[in-house]
């Protein structure tokens, strides 16, 4: 690998895993010890993670997301829970949005053979997994293109919704937490989330625990202007009792090996 590969491997890795030794990273790298130390030095640099003794975690300041790719590679299991999930609350005849993201593309895969729904979404990849359902009824925001995410974003997306009423809004995020909320590294994908908290009348965060305790450098809302978090039940208990408080429902969805 060189450098910049290998510094994507690192920080996929630590996505997935939260926590790396520089012992296994060299391993599965086949490098020394020394060029490891290096890189996540260059990452620790970048503001991407931290070092802890013998090796590396993710820093709670998200400063960049992972492609589209690389996240679909992430928590699978958690991931088809919560889309399952989600997909089980959704009522005939509701206009519903699907934020881009890798957990929505699950409730997507839940929802292609509904009948009677209108799905809005900024995301390629559901709108190409649904283009075949005739019976459901498709709208796409449009907008900047987002290359990297598949989907659209910036306030030319942003005025599709402010013309729709939404009744149920299943939103995304990379970064979340009990002080700074919903947060994203991108401030050209805030005005659409915060636009889409003013038309939905019910608004559901479904991220899996692995996102909990990160925060970007853009505030989209606190979690108190949630209705729903769906989640895997891997949320520390003292946060999911301080949720409950702020008057927001929390599913804790059981994942298993299968």
């Amino acid at each position: 690998m060189i450098p910049s590969e290998r510094r994507d491997f690192i920080y996929r890795y630590v996505h997935e895993y939260q926590l790396a030794s520089i012992a296994v990273l060299a391993e599965l790298m086949n490098v020394s010890h020394m060029t490891v130390r290096r890189d996540i030095r260059q990452l620790e640099e970048e503001g991407k993670v931290i070092s802890v003794s013998g090796g590396v975690r993710l820093s709670d300041a998200l400063r960049q997301e992972l492609a589209y790719q690389e996240k679909a590679q992430l928590h699978h299991r958690q991931k088809r829970a919560i889309g399952q999930y989600a997909a089980s609350i959704v009522e005939d005849g509701q206009v519903i949005y699907l934020d881009a993201g890798t957990t929505t593309f699950e409730i997507a895969r839940h929802l292609a053979e509904r009948f009677n729904l209108t799905v809005v979404t900024n995301d390629f990849s559901i709108i190409e997994h649904l283009m075949n359902r005739p019976q459901l009824s498709l709208f796409h925001t449009g907008g900047r293109v987002d290359q990297r995410n598949f989907s659209c974003v910036g306030s030319c997306a942003a005025m599709l919704l402010q013309t729709l009423n939404i009744d149920v809004a299943f939103i995304s995020s990379s970064s979340w937490d009990l002080e700074h909320g919903i947060s994203t590294p991108y401030e050209e994908k805030v005005a659409l989330k915060q636009t889409l908290l003013e038309v939905a009348r019910r608004k559901v965060l479904v991220s899996d625990s692995s996102k909990y305790g990160k925060y970007g450098m853009f505030r989209v809302c606190h979690l108190a202007a949630l209705d729903d978090i769906i989640c895997d039940a891997a949320l520390p208990p003292d946060t999911q009792q301080q949720l409950m408080e702020r008057g927001v429902r929390l599913h804790n969805i059981n994942v298993t090996n299968k």
